[in-house]
């Protein structure tokens, strides 16, 4: 198979402030002049993690979903972020696959951060996507997903793995720095899987601060990329296939990974 080459896009977000946060990423997205597969953007990357849905959240097909979708197509390739959403009278940290021909996928946040109130402001989802990019399959997932390893786990079943690469968007507090770079190298070696890590930077309106510290690990668990914290940047790496088949022939022990059930 190919190998994927990826962009993560680190940087601050204007709290609740929506055309802010596209002008200042339609900005940092111009500068990609290199081919990529796949550009990676922070949780609720239009708005910050807002608990202000009123003010905040978009309905299907909104404003922040136009603009990813066009940009997808502009660049030719797949973005993935987070964004508020509104359907049906709910509401829902929805994580966007948008490919360049305008298809999508959505993922929505199984596990909502109660130290924040978010469960009782959105609705939590219930299943996992598996997207793919030239053979490649992806399991995008959001923020405190992070912390819940069963619902990160790979599976190896008829010779073939449900994921080759786990991608967290987040915006994870400075706090809780060390469990951040630790779960994602632990997300690595365990799923033997690639990871792809983006979390924001600055202060929320709440006063939250954020270091960013985002990242690409190899399925040894081994640190590719990382843009130092607290710095606005962009970060490619090219993801190679043959290296992460021969991680899973040399230790097979997706062989003797437990068979498991989630019950929702």
């Amino acid at each position: 198979m190919q190998d994927i080459n990826v962009a993560i896009v680190q940087t601050d977000l204007i709290w609740e402030d929506v055309d802010k946060n596209l002008l200042n990423l339609n900005k940092k997205i111009d500068t990609i002049n290199t081919s990529v597969d796949l550009i990676v953007l922070p949780e609720m990357f239009n708005t910050a993690f807002s608990m202000n849905p009123l003010r905040c959240a978009e309905p299907i097909h909104g404003i922040s979903w136009e603009w990813i979708k066009n940009k997808a197509k502009e660049k030719n390739c797949v973005i993935t972020g987070s964004i508020l959403t509104k359907e049906n009278g709910y509401f829902y940290n929805r994580l966007y696959w948008m490919q360049p021909d305008g298809d999508y996928q959505y993922y929505d946040k199984k596990h909502l951060f109660r130290f924040s109130g978010e469960h009782e402001v959105f609705s939590a989802g219930s299943k996992r996507i598996f997207p793919s990019i030239k053979a490649w399959n992806f399991c995008p997932l959001i923020c405190y997903d992070l912390r819940f390893p069963v619902w990160s786990m790979n599976t190896f079943e008829n010779n073939t793995f449900k994921y080759d690469c786990l991608i967290y968007v987040a915006n994870w507090a400075e706090t809780r720095k060390y469990p951040w770079i630790s779960l994602l190298i632990a997300r690595a070696i365990e799923n033997q899987a690639y990871v792809i890590a983006v979390n924001r930077i600055g202060t929320d309106g709440k006063g939250t601060t954020f270091s960013g510290d985002s990242m690409i690990i190899d399925p040894k668990g081994n640190i590719m990329k990382q843009i130092p914290s607290k710095l606005e940047s962009i970060e490619y790496a090219s993801l190679s296939y043959s290296f992460l088949q021969s991680c899973r022939e040399h230790f097979p022990v997706s062989l003797d990974w437990d068979k498991f059930n989630i019950i929702n």
